[in-house]
């Protein structure tokens, strides 16, 4: 939920490096930033509600002296406010302590009576201010001031999730943190060392990183790192290379990086695809360590992701069921442990976040596995939490999306679950091989029909400047269309902060046709010509329907499609393609709008207020 760094070394001010960090990490959270740095035998920090922008304002007109260590803080408020006293990092025991922190520590509220007895007291309403301040009477109590022993101890007395990082300024030459339900991991350099709730935080000075397990512990000096458990076990964590490079975390030209990666999604596709089948058109899914005689066992698939990745589900199930034939149902994440589900060992669960660190998806995916059944995680987040957990892993490639609305991870999403369909139809004998292949062919065509919906851009941003003061806009969408127009919904809420609503078209009759009146701007995604069961049809009448109430209808149609001219009032061309890949191309225009929208009503498009890009707290 929130972005921390922390930087140890000889070679760098340490102030410099944190805030270049937390520029890249602001996605993260940018409710408040600060940073802590050891100098001169004491601990100097700066912090200030707002963005990194009003950090580095606030840095500039009380100076921080030169340092070798510190950490920092981009907040996503929880506990108490965006202030500046609730800001992080919070500095305790009379100024010898610095603590940062991520998550929530659910049990903050008998620490802090429990510390209160003790005398002390707490300036600000953070449960991470009283972590820090029990770390700090851990460490002159029961540690004999070793800050690691001190954070092994602590650890083991905080219940929630939580990344916690300190510093002390009688060890000034290194960070502790430790690691529970809450992302972090480690960057190694030369002579310098870092750490990062994701690798953007450390990117531009190395691609050296090390995966931290749960329930970890480790202690970053200049010159390496140590790694325990909670109890003081010796412990290791994964190392692995960031495959992206720094450039790839910037607009590039773009006015947003929202804008960007929109425009990254034919290479996003194009990723997604590589690599994952041989020449004779046989899916090679390596990452797929599940026998094949367990997967051929199965005979219930359960989707469970958050937000904008369970619409990814919703379209994947369409593909799933009818290429293989299994039922699949589709939970939101944070409904599904508390439902009692019907989880057994034949049950497949498939765990969808972009940032494998979505605390409710994770939470669902352990309940899955306590329940015996095999989980596939589909991620864009090489290394984090859920791909972990899971029994195997279909990464998207999808590069890094800093923007908090999530556009080019969705459309990768869709993609891994496709090529997850047909492996499965491949292993249990429902498609033969040249089916496949034929399918991976169309497949391969989305990124040049993807490029092709972006040429097309000038058309969607002149509509979402036209239709920007709009009180509402619909959306309707029919079998893969009705996710599409789900998605579409959810976009222009969280960028443009505008009233949206997306239906099943099959509905419209049955209640959200009351919503129709003069100049309601209704987008509708109307199936190709070839589709099952005469679908294209029935759109075309819920076009009739809503036009003829005075809806402003706007029509994504493919190429060629006739029928639909005389009932928009806006049509927005998409190529021809099969019905279950539509969607790969139809969603494309809704993102732009959205974007379009929301920079005309002059909003801050990559950073929509109370949202933050990875949700790491339930």
């Amino acid at each position: 939920m929130c972005g921390i760094v922390g930087y140890v070394g000889g070679g760098r001010d340490a102030k410099s490096v944190i805030i270049e960090g937390l520029r890249r990490l602001e996605y993260r959270g940018y409710d408040s930033a600060g940073v802590a740095v050891v100098a001169d035998g004491r601990i100097e920090c700066r912090k200030k509600a707002g963005k990194v922008a009003d950090l580095e304002a606030e840095i500039a007109a009380h100076p921080l002296d030169a340092s070798h260590l510190g950490i920092g803080h981009t907040r996503w408020a929880t506990h108490g406010g965006p202030t500046d006293v609730n800001a992080h990092p919070h500095v305790v025991g009379g100024g010898k302590l610095a603590v940062v922190h991520n998550g929530i520590i659910e049990n903050f509220a008998s620490l802090r009576a429990e510390l209160e007895t003790k005398g002390y007291t707490f300036l600000s309403e953070t449960d991470t201010e009283v972590a820090g301040a029990l770390l700090f009477d851990v460490y002159v109590n029961q540690a004999s001031q070793d800050l690691t022993r001190a954070m092994q101890l602590t650890a083991q007395r905080l219940e929630g999730a939580f990344t916690l990082l300190a510093i002390e300024v009688g060890q000034p030459d290194r960070i502790v943190a430790a690691r529970w339900n809450s992302p972090l991991v480690i960057g190694v350099g030369e002579g310098e060392n870092f750490l990062g709730s994701d690798v953007s935080g450390f990117i531009e000075f190395t691609r050296d990183a090390v995966e931290m397990d749960n329930g970890q512990i480790v202690t970053l000096t200049a010159d390496g790192y140590s790694i325990t458990t909670f109890d003081g076990a010796s412990a290791e964590g994964k190392p692995f290379r960031v495959e992206w490079d720094v450039t790839a975390a910037e607009k590039g030209g773009y006015n947003s990086f929202m804008e960007k990666e929109i425009h990254d999604q034919p290479a996003a596709v194009r990723d997604t695809l590589y690599g994952r089948f041989n020449e004779e058109g046989r899916l090679t899914l390596d990452e797929l360590r599940i026998d094949e005689s367990v997967l051929r066992s199965v005979n219930k698939i359960i989707i469970v992701a958050c937000g904008t990745a369970a619409y990814a589900g919703q379209v994947a199930r369409y593909a799933i069921e009818h290429w293989c034939r299994i039922p699949t149902e589709v939970e939101l994440a944070h409904e599904f442990r508390y439902r009692d589900p019907i989880v057994t060992e034949q049950t497949l669960v498939v765990a969808v976040s972009q940032s494998g660190e979505t605390m409710d998806t994770l939470m669902a995916v352990r309940h899955a596995r306590e329940q015996g059944a095999k989980v596939i995680a589909i991620c864009n987040t090489v290394g984090s939490s859920i791909p972990r957990e899971a029994d195997a892993v279909l990464y998207t490639y999808a590069g890094p999306e800093i923007a908090v609305a999530s556009t080019k991870a969705f459309i990768s999403q869709i993609v891994a679950a496709y090529l997850l369909a047909l492996y499965l139809a491949q292993v249990r004998g429902n498609k033969f091989t040249d089916e496949i292949r034929g399918i991976i062919e169309q497949l391969q065509e989305m990124p040049d029909k993807i490029a092709s919906v972006l040429e097309n851009a000038d058309q969607v941003r002149e509509l979402g400047q036209e239709l920007a003061n709009s009180k509402s806009v619909l959306f309707l969408g029919r079998h893969v269309g009705f996710p599409v127009a789900l998605e579409g919904a959810l976009k222009l809420k969280e960028v443009a902060y505008l009233h949206s609503e997306g239906f099943a078209a099959g509905e419209l009759k049955h209640g959200p046709i009351a919503l129709v009146e003069e100049g309601q701007p209704v987008f509708v995604i109307v199936p190709s010509k070839s589709s099952r069961h005469s679908l294209h049809a029935k759109v075309v009448s819920n076009i009739q329907e809503v036009r003829a109430r005075g809806a402003v209808t706007i029509v994504i149609a493919e190429e060629g499609d006739e029928d639909v001219v005389q009932f928009a009032n806006h049509i927005i061309r998409i190529p021809e393609s099969p019905g279950l890949l539509q969607p790969l191309l139809a969603t494309v225009p809704l993102q732009i709008f959205a974007c379009a929208v929301a920079e005309a009503r002059g909003l801050n498009v990559d950073q929509p207020r109370n949202l933050a890009k990875s949700v790491t707290v339930e």
